[in-house]
């Protein structure tokens, strides 16, 4: 049984990876003319430039290229500045686990990429009873620099 739903996963999962990004509730999702690499660095540009840094990053695509495997180009940036890390964890230790914040660059089957990531103030919603309003304060200033960090990426 676990060959036959290997198998069958490996089949289908070509058609998965190609499936792009839809808009969807307490997201952005911005398509673009960049191809994927192109907007992998300029998100890591805008993020210098709106004075977040860079924590994370994770793809798969390098990965399964070593082991023959093809697919669209799938990268996740972590970011995050240490004040608001700071300030959130003075609010809500568990918020933290939310931290850094991520944005999604995936490419596209015409080879253009999507910029993708959850709004902050949804990210951290589920903290925002127990932390108060100046958790949801420093939510929506985060909103504002994603969303910088997006219109600059994405142009």
């Amino acid at each position: 049984m676990r060959l036959f739903l290997a198998l069958f996963l490996l089949l289908l999962s070509p058609q998965l990876a190609l499936a792009e990004m839809a808009p969807r509730d307490g997201w952005s999702v911005t398509q673009t003319s960049k191809s994927h690499d192109q907007l992998v660095a300029d998100v890591k540009s805008a993020a210098k430039a709106n004075k977040m840094g860079v924590v994370t990053q994770a793809g798969p695509t390098a990965a399964a290229a070593k082991r023959g495997i093809t697919i669209p180009g799938n990268r996740v940036i972590g970011l995050f500045n240490n004040v608001y890390a700071v300030n959130i964890l003075n609010l809500s230790t568990a918020a933290m686990i939310e931290a850094p914040i991520r944005m999604y660059v995936t490419e596209n089957a015409d080879g253009t990429a999507t910029l993708s990531y959850k709004l902050p103030t949804t990210v951290f919603a589920p903290y925002m009873e127990e932390a108060g309003p100046e958790l949801a304060t420093l939510a929506n200033e985060l909103d504002a620099i994603f969303a910088a960090i997006s219109d600059q990426a994405t142009r």
